[in-house]
């Protein structure tokens, strides 16, 4: 049997965007017995202490997860997976391990290699910025968000309910995907947006090499369309190179969409191209963000 959330030690690894913000909500709704928040970095363990983010702060992570009933790692996903190997014979049975990581086919496998004594599920909120790090961090980050679990076969229905019972408790959304799904999912409607606003900044930086008035010019339509390619490098290299196979998928699909575009303002065939275009305005509009 698994505590009620109320109840546990929560030992949160990472205390970037979604770590943090993890922790201020566990803290300002007290949701758990105690917070813990593991960093790499003095300074980001300093300041989560002494902001309330959490009850105990440390950058030894031997010390963050001692005793801990629940523990989530919210680092970039080559990281999580390097430390599941690290912690998993040190976690006391019992203990619920989640992710927070953006794919989730290679953490699920690395978690499926964790002792038997302990409940792994994966996870994935929908949400974020395009800033990282602790000072991004806020309160309600999670709130009416997505948050993808991917509990393996060996997850108990208890540990799967305590994971969904977390992420009700921060007002999110919790729904259930085995993980190559949910790669293959987040390939198209986070990872190549990312490539796509990339690709598409480097073409208006070439264009501002001629001419800087691009940069005068450029507006609102820009702005959304390019935001995420300001998101951390490092982060999203960790999702590329997790995600290849269903990444370069999208990839194909989307160049098929945009050389359809190309050839038929190419041959200035108008009424092809309103069709093809009106299309995708119906088909956003189907679609309402939920945040």
């Amino acid at each position: 049997m698994m505590k009620p959330l109320r109840d546990c030690s929560i030992a949160v690894i990472g205390l970037g965007l979604m770590g943090a913000s993890l922790c201020m909500d566990l803290k300002e709704g007290q949701l758990c017995r105690e917070v813990r928040g593991v960093a790499r970095r003095t300074r980001t363990v300093l300041d989560a202490f002494f902001a309330g983010a959490v009850d105990l702060a440390t950058n030894d992570l031997h010390t963050g997860i001692l005793g801990a009933d629940i523990v989530i790692l919210a680092t970039p996903v080559r990281t999580i997976i390097a430390t599941l190997e690290e912690i998993g014979p040190r976690l006391w049975p019992g203990a619920l391990v989640m992710d927070m990581g953006s794919t989730k086919g290679d953490i699920c496998a690395a978690m499926a290699h964790l002792p038997e004594t302990l409940q792994p599920v994966g996870g994935h909120p929908m949400c974020g910025k395009e800033t990282a790090g602790f000072e991004a961090a806020e309160c309600g980050l999670y709130r009416g968000a997505t948050w993808v679990l991917s509990p393996l076969p060996r997850t108990s229905p208890d540990a799967l309910a305590l994971a969904t019972e977390l992420a009700l408790a921060v007002g999110a959304r919790p729904l259930v995907l085995e993980a190559q799904r949910h790669d293959r999912l987040v390939a198209s409607i986070s990872h190549l947006p990312y490539l796509v606003a990339s690709a598409l900044t480097a073409a208006v930086a070439e264009v501002g090499v001629d001419d800087p008035a691009v940069w005068e010019v450029a507006a609102g339509g820009f702005r959304d369309t390019s935001r995420v390619a300001a998101s951390d490098t490092q982060m999203f290299l960790d999702i590329l190179m997790t995600n290849r196979t269903a990444v370069l998928a999208q990839i194909e699909h989307f160049q098929q969409h945009l050389g359809a575009l190309h050839n038929l303002l190419a041959a200035a065939d108008e009424a092809a191209l309103r069709a093809l275009l009106a299309d995708a305005q119906k088909a956003r509009a189907v679609w309402t963000p939920r945040r």
